[in-house]
């Protein structure tokens, strides 16, 4: 299992009210609260980095996007698998 981190956080009354019933309805459980925010966090990650690469490629033309990825999709499936059976 993952190290895990403490976090302390503020939000407004309205949002914690809103998370807390969301949650409740869903049947919640410990842990869905901070299951909740890291999963948020990551896909804002996610998405703040699919941001990126798309501003940083914006000049490239789609054969040639399509070939990068090919090329280390390629690359990178060997370790990827290596990993994944250890």
């Amino acid at each position: 299992m993952a190290e895990l981190a403490r976090w302390s956080l503020k939000v407004s009354r309205e949002t914690d009210v809103a998370l807390r019933t969301l949650l409740a309805t869903r049947g919640g459980k410990k842990g869905d609260l901070s299951r909740f925010v890291e999963d948020a966090v990551n896909r804002e990650v996610l998405r703040e980095t699919v941001q990126d690469i798309r501003a940083r490629n914006a000049d490239l033309q789609p054969d040639e996007i399509a070939r990068l990825v090919d090329e280390e999709t390629r690359l990178g499936r060997p370790s990827f698998w290596n990993e994944r059976r250890r």
